[in-house]
Order: structure tokens, then C-alpha cells, then sequence
């Protein structure tokens, strides 16, 4: 049974207006976020919605100090959904407010746990039947955000233009631009994410899809401060992907993990261990077994890497209801529960995004063809 089509929205013109449009075309998503999120900050990290607007107001600096434009396009997507400034922030420093030491320290209190993340996929030329880069995500969080993603389509004055299906609110998540960089990420969780103020999360994924090139969005990665430890699984057209897996602060922080035989798989526990706490492991300890399973499927595969093989890994349901297409678990409090909320295969070279709006076993994928609006580029 095909899903709902999430809303698409899209924008274009400087910071500020293309913020504005977001706003004013995602309002009730907006709303409906702002809403979910002071409820699961609460439960979860122990933060009344004051003590969360305290909480995130330090990093406007530092997502200043970074780039000004992203700060722009918070400020008008505050007015266009007619949102406080701070609330956007909360919704963009969501990540850090959750997964930080208070999180934790609410974990140990009794107060919850967060629900597991996402399976990511990187497939090159030489492994796939078109020949083309493949890039694939489950992205897998709490069930409302059902009622907040968009596919958020942007055509920028001063930068490539990208596709990112994202909650409301938020800069950017998984997607791909028309200089044909695509980006997939997965949460990390160490013991250095005690919430020091940095680079967010979710606004280093936005700059990443203004990147030119592989080296482009490396160097973006290591010209801030970051503050939450993350997975960035990286392709553009061509034929190149790399694994960056990243812990809270500067360059040498980040480790790179190259394709093997074609293929790179990555979920929410480090690879990269060395002076590594990885706290992830024990919140989310299906997380080394979504990928070991991702990585079986596609080396048991019968001949090259298509879509519909992707699409037959995303739908996979070994240890269900924590597979690699999650499920809510009924026994778990709702702010615990985690499901597929949406599925992506991007085709870098031909600009197709396959997407299921829902958990893809029964949502089911539509064909989105964004060759048009991103433009073709000689690879």
C-alpha cells in the first residue's frame, strides 16, 4: 500500500527569502515539530521547552561564526511559520540537545532511552547495473515525524542547488545537489558528546549539500568546531565515496573510510574504534547488526547493484521490529519508538531520487525525477 506523498516545498532567492518560503509552506509541520520536540526534549533529556531554548541559544554564534547564511534562513523561516527564533534553533540543535551528557544523564535517572537510527548505503559505478553512483538511506526516528517531513527543494542565489527530505524546520538531512555531491548520514553517539557549543549536527549536513566536490565537503567538515559526533557517508558523480565518521571538535577528530569493493555500509556504531567510547553501541545496540546485515544482502546479491536490489536490503525486516525497515515496538513508550520514517535511493548522475514516504515495505517508492531542476553535469 503506497504511503501519503510528503508535502514538497520549494524555495529560492537569498538567505532570508528562501527561509521565509520554507516557513510559510511547511507552517503546520513546523508547528507540529516545535510541538513533538517539547515533549520528547522533556521526556528524554529532562529539559523543560525554557530550559531548551537556553540550551540552544549559545549555538547562533557559533552557526554564525560558521556561515551567516544559515542563520539567515533560520531567522526567516521563524517569520514565515510564524515561530520564535529560539524554537527553530531547538528544532536545528535537536541532535545536541538529546544526545548530550544530559540525555545521558536522564538515561541513567530512568528517564528513556532514544530510539535507533539509520541504515547507509554508498554503491559505485563499477558495482552497479547503470553504471551510475547509487546512494541510499533509511533514515529511521520517532513516529511523528511522519506528520513533519517535506522534500525540501532549493534553488540558491549563491550555491548549487539540492534536494533534502528533512524534518520541518530543519536546514537539511539526507539529499543531493546539482553539482552531483549526495550526502547520507547516521548519528554517532561517544562519550565526547557532553553538548559543548559548536557546529550543529544538522547545519553541517546543510553545508555539506553546498559543496562542489568530495574535497569540498571534507574541507567543510574540518573549518569548524563541530559539536555531536555523526556519520557522513559522501558520493558525487564519477565514481567517488567516503565514509567520514566524526567525533565532537576540530579536523583531527574525523576518521575516512574508503569503499570496499564498491560498496561502503554504515549505521549508528563507529567503525573506526581507536580511543573510541562508543556510546551508540549501547543505545542502539541493533545498530552493528542492521549493517552486517545491509553488507550480507549485497554481497549475497546475484549480479551487479540496481535499484530494485537496494530497495530489497531497505525493506529487510531480520530482527524485527529493529531491522534494517524498522518498526515501532508497541512495548516501548512512544518518545522510545523508532521506525523507517522515510527511504532514499539517489542516482547522483541521472538526478533520481527514489523515495518511500513511510516505512518502504508498505509505503512503497515513487520515482522522482530531479534532472531538470539540478541540471545536468559532465562526471
Amino acid at each position: 500500500m503506497a504511503g501519503t506523498p510528503y508535502p514538497h516545498v520549494r524555495i529560492s532567492g537569498s538567505p532570508l527569502q528562501r527561509g521565509h518560503r520554507y516557513g510559510e509552506q511547511a507552517r503546520d509541520r513546523i508547528a507540529r515539530s516545535v510541538e513533538a520536540y517539547a515533549a520528547v526534549f522533556e521526556e528524554l533529556a529532562g529539559l523543560r521547552w525554557p530550559d531548551v531554548l537556553a540550551f540552544a541559544r549559545p549555538f547562533a554564534g557559533a552557526i554564525e561564526r560558521f556561515d551567516a547564511r544559515y542563520m539567515e534562513e533560520m531567522r526567516g523561516l521563524a517569520e514565515g511559520a510564524g515561530q520564535e527564533l529560539g524554537a527553530i534553533l531547538a528544532l536545528n540543535v535537536r541532535s545536541e540537545i538529546m544526545l548530550s551528557a544530559k540525555a545521558r544523564e536522564a538515561r541513567q535517572l530512568g528517564a528513556g532511552v532514544p530510539p535507533g537510527e539509520c541504515t547507509a548505503i554508498a554503491a559505485l559505478p563499477a558495482v552497479t547495473d547503470s553504471g551510475r553512483t547509487i546512494l541510499a538511506q533509511n533514515w529511521d526516528w520517532l513516529p511523528h515525524t511522519t506528520e513533519t517531513l517535506v522534500v525540501l527543494e532549493v534553488e540558491q542565489d549563491e550555491g548549487p542547488s539540492y534536494v533534502t527530505v528533512v524534518e520541518a524546520g530543519l536546514l537539511a538531512k539526507a539529499g543531493f545537489n546539482s553539482c552531483g555531491v549526495g550526502v547520507a548520514t547516521n548519528t554517532l553517539i561517544s562519550a565526547a558528546d557532553v553538548g559543548e557549543v559548536g557546529v550543529p549536527y544538522h547545519v553541517t549536513l546543510r553545508a555539506l549539500l553546498d559543496a562542489e566536490n568530495l574535497p569540498a565537503a571534507l574541507a567543510s567538515l574540518q573549518r569548524c568546531s563541530r559539536s555531536a559526533s555523526a556519520n557522513y557517508l559522501l558520493a558525487q558523480i564519477g565514481g567517488q565515496a567516503v565514509d567520514v565518521e566524526a567525533r565532537p571538535g576540530d579536523y583531527s577528530q574525523l576518521r575516512l573510510i574508503a569503499p570496499t569493493d564498491g560498496v561502503l555500509v554504515h549505521a549508528n556504531d563507529f567503525l573506526s574504534t581507536s580511543g573510541v567510547t562508543d556510546v551508540g553501541i549501547w543505545w542502539m545496540p541493533d545498530s552493528p547488526f542492521r549493517c552486517m546485515r545491509a553488507r550480507s544482502l549485497l554481497e549475497a546479491r546475484e549480479g551487479a547493484v540496481s535499484v530494485e536490489a537496494l530497495q530489497r536490503v531497505l525493506t529487510d525486516h531480520a530482527n524485527h521490529p529493529a531491522g534494517i525497515c524498522a518498526h515501532a515496538d508497541p512495548l516501548d513508550k512512544p518518545t522510545e519508538q523508532g521506525e523507517t520514517a522515510a527511504s532514499l535511493i539517489m542516482d547522483l548522475e541521472d538526478r533520481l531520487l527514489w523515495l518511500a514516504d513511510g516505512t518502504p515495505c508498505t509505503a512503497g517508492y515513487r520515482r522522482l525525477d530531479y534532472g531538470e531542476f539540478l541540471g545536468s553535469v559532465a562526471s
